[in-house]
């Protein structure tokens, strides 16, 4: 087996930093003991002078400004498990390592992925782009892959032998293990891996437990390790909490489009699409914006979603301050069964877009497709419909362009070059007819669609063909 390891070092402040791009000062702070320590810091606030396990009230009184946060554990709960909905992308065996990590087992899957360092590369894009970073390992025991992830240590160890040289050198501070074992450790002088491996094996099970030589052997891959993997929730719903209140629309893209990836993965997973989004902007004492995203078909691909995004947010305006976004799909649909194109139908795609586009500018009513109805009436055989490209193929004895109603036609000059098709019909809905049908051609050329009512003998031009 091959294990890929994501230790995110920094997790408890990129809950909070990664909804925007500003750099303001940023420190994140726990209660401990008796004292508010900073736990947490980016660079704006470290370049103030400010240094993780400073006093709160020292910190602020370093840096004007500074945005102060309380570590929430409920937060980054939340966080690490849309990073496993994420992972989903690359392999359902994806495993929670809480409170800042994430197993998955890929050896399944690298030739989906076209091999290991095409599948590294794109973890890593992707943990870029939703606004955390992460230490990547791999190792074909999945707790020695997780502790050269912790180690900070990047490499795609593939043999045992290899990775039990690697681990020898890690410090013991990175098991799994009681303080009080760990202290003891150091006590002897065991400050490495190996060094625990020189000690006799009955000797470090009276005096520290047999946890210890356990969860060495588990890393080295002499035991299994057994792991539960992660399962995708019904419904996606992800939410991010702004540092600072945002005020515009279009402010909000930077935030949205952090959780996209989320929801790709999601879908992946998931073998599904989804033809509508809901983004609710959350206000301080007044119920959520909800901006809602449709698709012209079902969809899941991030890049596109994206786009839509923009056009939305950029003709939306907020009443209130934001202070949190939530992404959700309210109907996940199952991905169509039919077969993939060897080479990706561009134009298609792009004229979808298009149309979605047009409807976020114009309104969902005012762009439509076209599509067929049964009725022999030329003004009662098409019907409005939400997916494009719907009508039957062109019949070359009708024209595409039918005006808005008959207009009489008193031109005696117009030659019939083909008809007539005979229309009788509509008799049960009150719209009766009884019409024949001509092609005909004006003095200029033009070729029109005209009928004479065989009721009343007027003759009227109903179309003009292009």
């Amino acid at each position: 087996m091959l294990w890929l390891a994501l230790h995110f070092h920094s997790l408890s402040l990129e809950v909070f930093s990664r909804g925007t791009a500003a750099s303001d000062p940023l420190a994140i702070v726990e209660k401990q003991g008796s004292r508010t320590s900073v736990i947490a810091c980016n660079g704006a606030a470290a370049a103030c002078g400010i240094s993780v396990g400073m006093a709160a009230s020292a910190a602020q009184a370093l840096a004007d400004g500074l945005i102060v946060r309380k570590r929430d554990h409920s937060a980054e709960r939340d966080s690490l498990a849309g990073l496993a909905v994420w992972a989903g992308r690359f392999t359902p065996s994806v495993s929670l390592l809480p409170p800042d990590g994430l197993l998955l087992e890929i050896n399944t899957c690298l030739n989906l992925h076209r091999g290991l360092g095409n599948l590294l590369k794109q973890a890593r894009s992707g943990v870029g782009e939703m606004g955390y970073a992460a230490t990547l390992a791999c190792g074909p025991s999945s707790h020695g892959a997780w502790l050269l992830a912790k180690a900070g240590i990047e490499k795609a160890v593939r043999e045992q032998a290899r990775l039990g040289t690697i681990l020898a050198a890690l410090p013991v501070a990175l098991l799994d293990q009681p303080p009080a074992v760990l202290e003891g450790l150091e006590r002897i002088g065991a400050q490495t891996l190996g060094d625990c491996l020189r000690l006799p094996r009955d000797g470090v099970a009276r005096r520290f437990g047999q946890s210890l030589l356990d969860e060495i052997d588990r890393a080295l891959g002499r035991l299994p390790d057994a792991r539960s993997f992660f399962v995708p929730p019904a419904s996606f719903e992800r939410s991010l909490e702004l540092p600072a209140p945002v005020h515009g629309a279009e402010a909000l893209q930077f935030a949205a489009c952090r959780l996209l990836p989320e929801l790709e993965g999601y879908l992946v997973l998931r073998q599904a699409s989804v033809q509508e989004l809901e983004l609710a902007c959350r206000h301080e004492r007044r119920a959520d914006t909800v901006l809602k995203l449709g698709f012209a078909k079902p969809s899941r691909d991030a890049g596109r979603m994206q786009i839509l995004l923009r056009e939305t947010l950029g003709r939306s305006r907020l009443p209130a301050a934001v202070h949190a976004i939530v992404l959700r799909a309210p109907l996940v649909l199952p991905l169509s069964g039919s077969s993939g194109e060897l080479f990706r139908k561009t134009r298609e795609a792009d004229g979808d877009l298009l149309l979605e586009r047009l409807r976020i500018r114009l309104g969902k009513d005012a762009v439509y497709g076209i599509g067929t109805a049964a009725d022999h009436r030329p003004e009662h055989a098409w019907r409005a419909c939400l997916e494009p490209g719907g009508a039957a193929a062109a019949n070359r004895h009708r024209p595409l362009w039918l005006l808005p109603r008959p207009l009489p036609c008193h031109d005696g000059r117009l030659k019939l070059t083909s008809g007539p098709e005979r229309i009788e019909s509509g008799w049960w809905d009150g719209g009766d007819v009884a019409r024949d049908y001509y092609v005909a051609e004006d003095r200029n050329g033009a070729q029109l669609w005209v009928y004479c009512d065989r009721v009343s003998g007027e003759w009227y031009v109903h179309g003009i063909f292009g």
